[in-house]
């Protein structure tokens, strides 16, 4: 949350020539109402069921730069269908986290104590990141355009 996914995977989309698509903006778009608003009025796991199904769609359908929502790695199915994909894993920690997002109560996994939810969703998924990820970029201090050139010349080898 707040590490950056949408701005650099736009930026590095334009720097590879290809096309962006966003999960949660799919999620969106089918449902007509906002993640939180899922979340609040179904649950946790009734979201969870529909990220599944728009990134397992959005696999199958899009060949250019894709954002997964941070929960997305939770489903086995998704991590296995991640397998053979450049992923990049964009890390941060919870200072930056405060920095860049204020760990605000508009994120629904973060509404109580947002510094301690933080922490405890990066305990349980940092080793779910790593598993899936051919690179791990730290973005702590540094621009968009400094994390996108670095994936473009890492990852891509460009």
């Amino acid at each position: 949350m707040g590490v950056g996914k949408s701005t650099v995977g736009q930026l590095l989309a334009e720097r590879l020539g290809v096309g962006y698509r966003d999960t949660d903006d799919d999620i969106v778009a089918e449902q007509g109402r906002t993640i939180a608003e899922i979340f609040v009025d179904e649950g946790e796991p009734a979201f969870r069921a529909l990220e599944k199904q728009a990134v397992h769609r959005a696999l199958a359908e899009h060949d250019g730069v894709l954002a997964l929502g941070g929960g997305a790695i939770l489903d086995a199915d998704t991590r296995a269908l991640l397998a053979g994909q450049r992923v990049v894993y964009l890390s941060m920690d919870v200072e930056e986290a405060v920095k860049r997002t204020g760990l605000n109560a508009a994120r629904p996994l973060l509404a109580v104590n947002p510094r301690k939810q933080w922490r405890e969703l990066m305990e349980a998924r940092q080793h779910l990141y790593e598993e899936v990820a051919t690179a791990v970029v730290a973005t702590d201090g540094r621009t968009p355009d400094v994390i996108g050139s670095f994936v473009v010349g890492v990852v891509w080898g460009l």
